[in-house]
């Protein structure tokens, strides 16, 4: 099987999507934005062919180059799994005929308002939403609603140039800083109280073959807009308790919903006052190399069966939920460059038979801003048996570890 893989060295851990394809069987063809030589060895073994272009987003130099490709040989499958590539590869998927998500689907699952509206007609609980670029409509919609509300991109990402707006002020604000005062289109949603997280899937044919369950502490846009906070994200094993049942139902409507085929899935969720309510969905894998701490909380790779699901058609692993697991996001007390850090040792002592992957950039690299991200400065990822007792020791090292910068 010839499958296309996009983009596939940046960021580190696309490597291993290539990797796994390449141990499943498939003959695995790169396309990507870094020169062949600018890869490293490892990955040169995994790729059969590759194929540079400016642009990945660009859809005429993408729809060449697969053309191209196509050319030589007959393409079983063209894959991508970061959100800004999800449409324009979809577009170019369906225009050289190559099986995969669907541009509808693809379109749904980027177009927020659109994405609410299709839920809404089956009954899936969202936040009441509208896309406009007219001020105006904002305005009424504001005054209908009420506030607080939420504005952002109609394809946003995560708290990506999202923000929360409270009165008539900011909302006059926040429209000319997102551009809809100039025409803009933009998503307005209802702001959802309650606490959030995250359902991910990988699907095969319309049907859950893996699923996970992950909670925010605090919810994201909290998190990404206070220093001080070092947020989490945690992943449960205990995935049958019966609080779960109805995040699993939910997320088995929305796929069948958007005609989702095969294909990872990544759906926010938030439950508060009024109960479930859905977010949104990529039709992608989570961010900051999420999936990494599925692996290490089931005792499987997960990449592997995923490239399972595009060359053979179904899975064939089976996560053991030995573990829950989580991240942490260790930020500095300030922007300019790495000085040390205080705590650390004293948490590797504690914890370290737990601890699975970390990153403390050394002293003197330079510090990335709280909006960059969770996996942006220093991080560790850590796992243990008892849901309850990994939060404990997550709060520990948000309360112990220091990151001093000046």
């Amino acid at each position: 099987m010839n499958v296309i893989i996009v983009e596939p060295a940046f960021p580190d851990n696309q490597r291993q999507f290539a990797r796994a394809l390449k141990e499943v069987g498939a003959r695995v063809i790169g396309i990507g934005e870094r020169p062949w030589d600018w890869l490293d060895q490892e990955l040169h073994g995994w790729l059969d062919e590759y194929e540079h272009v400016p642009s990945v987003t660009n859809e005429r130099v993408l729809m060449d180059t697969v053309r191209k490709v196509q050319s030589r040989h007959w393409v079983d499958r063209l894959e991508a799994t970061i959100e800004a590539h999800i449409l324009p590869v979809a577009k170019v998927r369906e225009a050289c005929r190559i099986p995969g998500t669907s541009l509808r689907t693809a379109w749904l699952c980027r177009d927020k308002p659109s994405m609410k509206e299709a839920l809404r007609a089956v009954g899936v609980p969202c936040a009441q939403s509208i896309g406009t670029s007219d001020a105006a409509e904002a305005r009424d919609f504001a005054a209908r609603l009420g506030y607080p509300l939420i504005v952002k991109p109609r394809d946003s990402a995560g708290a990506a140039a999202t923000w929360r707006v409270d009165d008539d002020g900011e909302l006059e604000r926040v429209m000319r800083a997102c551009g809809l005062a100039d025409g803009a289109s933009v998503a307005l949603e209802e702001f959802v109280e309650g606490h959030e997280g995250y359902y991910d899937t990988i699907t095969v044919n319309g049907h859950v073959a893996h699923d996970f369950i992950t909670h925010y502490y605090p919810n994201v846009l909290e998190a990404m807009r206070n220093r001080w906070i070092s947020p989490q994200m945690v992943t449960t094993n205990r995935l049958d308790a019966p609080g779960y049942d109805e995040i699993r139902a939910m997320g088995r409507k929305v796929i069948k919903t958007l005609g989702i085929g095969t294909s990872p899935t990544h759906m926010e969720w938030f439950f508060g006052p009024k109960g479930l309510r859905f977010s949104e969905i990529g039709c992608r894998p989570p961010g900051v190399c999420q999936w990494d701490v599925y692996c290490a909380a089931n005792d499987f790779d997960l990449y592997e069966d995923w490239a399972n699901t595009i060359v053979h058609g179904r899975t064939w692993l089976t996560p053991s939920r030995q573990y829950a697991a989580g991240l942490i996001a260790l930020r500095p007390d300030r922007d300019g460059h790495i000085r040390g850090y205080e705590g650390a040792d004293d948490i590797q002592n504690r914890f370290g038979e737990w601890i699975v992957a970390s990153r403390f950039p050394d002293p003197g690299a330079p510090t990335q801003g709280v909006e960059a991200g969770y996996m942006a400065n220093a991080w560790i990822r850590i796992r243990h048996p008892d849901y309850d007792q990994l939060r404990w020791m997550m709060n520990e090292i948000g309360r112990t570890i220091r990151v001093h910068a000046g």
